[in-house]
């Protein structure tokens, strides 16, 4: 096999693997019955006019099972910050005490989970969009190979393990996806 083919597949697994990843950290902001931090990850807080992320203003933590705590690093910033988790509507309320805000993270109901369920298969296929794309991408760049002077048949076995690679990522995809829903609609 050619080395620019060798290169294809390296950039194809690798375009591909950081797919999972993303799909990886998205799915973990999800909750799923138990207090993370990762819950408020992407809340971004007003830091003196500028949108800053939560975890750069205080320090989040998950004390308990069903209880997240954030203590601002200046005093100030607790009102900023109950806003920005309040704006964000993602179903918690807020409560401080002056020196650090305690969020109660509910059980969740029947529809609630539902729609988690529904949110992580909408991650999940705008991932598995993303990998196609990526293998179609490198298809392409296969094909001007052969233009190049690359025998056809280095392209097609090249075409036929960027396939593997495609196959094996999704079943990556859809296992980290199953994983998720059983974690949701466990009680």
């Amino acid at each position: 096999m050619s080395e620019q083919i060798k290169l294809i597949l390296e950039q194809t697994k690798s375009h591909m693997q950081k797919s999972v990843v993303y799909m990886e950290a998205e799915l973990h902001k999800i909750r799923a019955g138990k207090a993370s931090p990762a819950m408020v990850d992407s809340l971004r807080v007003d830091y003196y006019g500028s949108s800053t992320p939560i975890s750069q203003v205080a320090t989040v933590s998950a004390p308990e099972p069903r209880t997240l705590t954030i203590q601002p690093f200046e005093k100030s910033m607790i009102g900023p910050i109950e806003r920005s988790i309040t704006e964000a509507n993602l179903g918690f309320n807020p409560q401080n005490d002056g020196v650090i805000i305690r969020i109660n993270i509910p059980m969740l109901t029947e529809d609630r989970r539902k729609q988690l369920v529904k949110q992580c298969k909408e991650i999940a296929e705008e991932t598995k969009v993303t990998v196609r794309n990526t293998r179609r991408e490198n298809l392409e760049s296969l094909k001007k190979l052969t233009k190049e002077g690359v025998s056809e048949d280095e392209v097609k076995s090249g075409e036929g393990e960027i396939q593997k690679i495609t196959d094996q990522i999704i079943a990556q995809l859809d296992q980290l996806l199953g994983k998720k829903e059983e974690e949701i609609l466990k009680i």
